[in-house]
């Protein structure tokens, strides 16, 4: 008999707010951030249940059992997924390099490699290496453009240069 009456209660702004809460949770899914649309589609069935619920605490008895309902289809979805849809997206063979796999370009010929600064380095900047311009960094010193640099250290992609002095050309 209650449920009887709880569906004379529904009004053209309780399907309102249903549908655009419905709508929002939707939006949810599809846009990358934080809970805009979430936040706003729950508000919105939570005000649909108030609106629709003949006294206030009718409206609270309602809102748990909404949160309740949600909180068991949530567990029910992330147990479902994690035995059956998650386990294709792991990888679980581990590529090395003597298989042929780099994460990174290796960069260690260009060990020692002499080039010419074409921006200044404060302290990174751009070298060109025989015609091929790639970032660098120096040891914190600031190194004009044109100067004659060497490279002294790489690190994955990190490559790191310090001025070429008169001596070590001899």
């Amino acid at each position: 008999m209650e449920f009887i009456e709880l569906l004379s209660n529904i009004s053209v702004i309780s399907i309102i707010l249903f549908v655009a809460g419905i709508s929002l949770i939707v939006a949810e899914m599809y846009t990358p951030g934080f809970g805009f649309f979430g936040v706003f589609g729950v508000i919105s069935l939570i005000a649909c249940i108030f609106v629709t619920a003949q006294t206030v605490m009718q409206g609270l008895i309602l809102t748990g059992i909404f949160f309740a309902k949600i909180l068991l289809l949530l567990t029910i979805f992330l147990i479902f997924f994690s035995k059956v849809r998650f386990k294709k997206l792991i990888l679980h063979e581990s590529e090395t390099v003597e298989q042929g796999f780099s994460g990174t370009e290796d960069m260690k010929y260009l060990m020692r490699k002499t080039g010419v600064v074409t921006t200044s380095c404060r302290p990174a900047g751009s070298v060109d290496f025989d015609g091929v311009k790639l970032d660098v960094v120096s040891n914190g010193e600031y190194i004009e453009k044109g100067t004659i640099v060497e490279v002294i250290e790489i690190e994955g992609n990190r490559i790191v240069v310090r001025p070429k002095t008169k001596e070590e050309d001899n």
